[in-house]
């Protein structure tokens, strides 16, 4: 079994709880990241406009456009 597979099969197993958690997991350390590094502030919205963009895409086309 390859390692994206035994991963895939492990994630089918998450509710929708469990992948807010993950998500809310990782806003907070997103904010300790900040926290420590506060430089990161000072880069320009645009960059994290086209970064939140850039990530929204497969979601969004797997949404709407991906198979029923």
């Amino acid at each position: 079994m390859a390692m994206w597979e035994y991963f895939d099969t492990r994630a089918r197993r998450l509710g929708i709880l469990d992948t807010k958690l993950a998500q809310a997991a990782s806003i907070f350390l997103a904010l300790v990241v900040v926290k420590l590094v506060p430089q990161i502030l000072e880069v320009n919205v645009l960059w994290f406009v086209l970064l939140a963009i850039l990530c929204a895409i497969k979601p969004v086309l797997t949404f709407y456009v991906g198979k029923g």
